[in-house]
């Protein structure tokens, strides 16, 4: 029995795209989805379950960090028969190769923290996204001709751009990982489902960078965030 989740047996798709915003999720059921509904708003976690191109597709929040997403996919993938989650958020670049608004393809998470270990007892601090969704993803992007960037991540516990000096955080990170930039629920997604037997995928879009000084406008940003929606529906209607 789910606990944070009163959606009922049927309500939720097979294929759920995870903003961390509830307000994300409304935006998309709203400006994306055809006959969509409220299907839970537990906590005011929203999740929204509509159609796309005709596929049925659920589009639900999943709060912040690592704990959240893990509530929130845990129930999805064990009590709702949800088999592919995809992450849709924002990323911080930790080395110039990332632009703002470049659109980042996650292969690996890298975390320091202890979320495996808390969940099965296991010493894990490196998972991978399913490289079958992420082979889809990559095609549809080239189909779609979106730009796509396939990279390695970190999973933080702490909001870099609060950091006092995020750059100690950056050093401790081993090199063998090449760690591209920095979100904070990959890890979380990719291990559940691994330990739950389903798929994950986890698309992030560059919103700060230590390297970059340009300023982005509103228009700018949400024109970035609808590429990445459009690339994980695009990608959700194959499976």
């Amino acid at each position: 029995m789910a606990l944070h989740n009163d959606a009922k047996e049927g309500e939720i798709a097979k294929v759920v795209l995870m903003p961390g915003d509830p307000l994300r999720a409304k935006y998309i059921a709203e400006n994306f989805l055809e006959d969509y509904k409220l299907v839970s708003s537990v906590r005011n976690i929203y999740a929204y379950t509509g159609k796309y191109k005709g596929k049925e597709i659920t589009v639900m929040a999943s709060g912040m960090g690592m704990p959240s997403m893990g509530i929130y996919s845990y129930e999805l993938y064990k009590f709702y028969g949800v088999e592919t989650i995809i992450r849709i958020g924002s990323c911080g670049a930790y080395k110039p190769d990332l632009d703002l608004l470049d659109v980042v393809l996650v292969e690996r998470s890298y975390t320091e923290g202890n979320f495996a270990k808390a969940m099965t007892g296991e010493e894990c601090h490196v998972v991978n996204a399913s490289q079958e969704i992420n082979n889809i993803i990559a095609d549809t992007a080239k189909e779609n001709d979106l730009k796509c960037i396939r990279a390695n991540i970190a999973c933080t516990e702490y909001f870099d751009p609060y950091l006092d000096n995020p750059q100690a955080v950056i050093q401790r990170i081993p090199e063998e990982e090449n760690v591209l930039g920095s979100e904070m629920e990959a890890f979380a997604l990719f291990f559940t489902a691994k330990q739950l037997n389903k798929k994950a995928a986890c698309l992030v879009t560059v919103a700060d960078s230590n390297y970059k000084q340009a300023s982005i406008t509103v228009e700018q940003r949400q024109e970035a965030l609808n590429d990445m929606i459009k690339l994980a529906l695009e990608s959700g209607i194959k499976l």
